[in-house]
């Protein structure tokens, strides 16, 4: 089955910065975004299941969600060029179709996905709000015709099953397991599957607390886990001059590479909890690289047309 073989295992590399030996506090980085350039990270996770079950149901074509610069979108159109199947993404904002040649040499995204051979549906963001809803499903089909669907994010039932195959039993030496949050699935993978002694710690990357009750609702437990809401930088997407000279330094500092929606957010929040001393001494924290990394390329230009400082490579 798809990505059974030569995937390499993730390695946790710890970081050594000077704020962590000044609090006495570990911190690793489990390299999920070493698995694959596109289908890397959590998107790999999510998608393991979900490309076997499409193919145990012998269907011939997925369909999916998402935004211009989703890495849900990319890694879906990767994934079902390994597995021989065909693809189809719903992607917000219908002005985007108008020139596709235009758009595909603006976005590199939608182009790296256009080249594993998805393709693509636009639609206008008022219509994208019914991405769940069946009448509107069923309109896609009558279009389409049959498919596999995969909600936008990729989080269902099978997603999170492959979330809960992140940490292993290496990983029990941890006391703190963070990760960035988007639709809730990673979270509520990790949080079904670590110990009884561990703690999820999740930094969302949307503004609000909508997500609390999403993952309880998605998740076996609710004693283990908590979002901490302080670090999204104005919701998603958001970022200000600070998160992209963290992002900077970090990769100087660590030569570890972290994207502006999701990671770098993360790691931010994470080195600002450990400065404020809500680690104790001597914890032990291992934060879960999601990839996402393909979409940086994107962040860059819109930097550049605001004279900004750029994230390195």
């Amino acid at each position: 089955m798809l990505f059974q073989l030569e995937i390499p295992t993730p390695k946790n590399q710890q970081v050594h910065l000077s704020v962590l030996q000044d609090k006495e506090v570990e911190l690793w980085i489990k390299r999920e975004d070493a698995i694959h350039p596109f289908v890397s990270g959590n998107k790999y996770r999510k998608l393991k299941y979900n490309v076997e079950e499409a193919l145990k149901l012998q269907k011939k074509t997925i369909l999916t969600f998402g935004g211009a610069y989703s890495n849900h979108i990319a890694a879906t159109a990767s994934a079902g060029k390994l597995a021989g199947l065909q693809t189809i993404g719903v992607i917000r904002g219908d002005e985007l179709g108008k020139d596709l040649e235009k758009t595909l040499s603006q976005n590199t995204t939608l182009k790296e996905a256009h080249k594993n051979g998805m393709q693509f549906h636009f639609i206008s963001r008022s219509l994208y709000r019914n991405k769940t809803d069946e009448n509107f499903i069923e309109e896609l089909k009558k279009e389409f015709g049959d498919f596999y669907l995969i909600p936008e994010g990729g989080t269902n039932n099978l997603a999170i099953k492959g979330c809960e195959e992140i940490v292993t039993i290496e990983d029990e030496k941890f006391d703190y397991i963070c990760c960035a949050v988007g639709t809730g699935g990673t979270i509520s993978g990790l949080i079904n599957s670590v110990k009884e002694h561990q703690k999820v710690i999740g930094f969302p990357a949307l503004k609000g607390d909508f997500l609390q009750q999403e993952i309880s609702d998605l998740s076996k437990r609710n004693d283990n886990w908590e979002l901490e809401l302080a670090y999204h930088f104005g919701g998603y997407g958001k970022y200000n001059p600070t998160l992209i000279r963290f992002i900077n330094e970090f990769k100087k500092e660590t030569n570890i590479q972290l994207d502006p929606i999701y990671t770098g957010k993360m790691l931010f929040g994470i080195l600002d909890m450990i400065e404020k001393n809500q680690f104790k001494k001597r914890s032990k924290i291992l934060a879960i690289h999601t990839g996402g990394l393909q979409g940086i390329d994107g962040f860059n230009e819109k930097l550049k047309n605001k004279n900004q400082e750029i994230i390195k490579v």
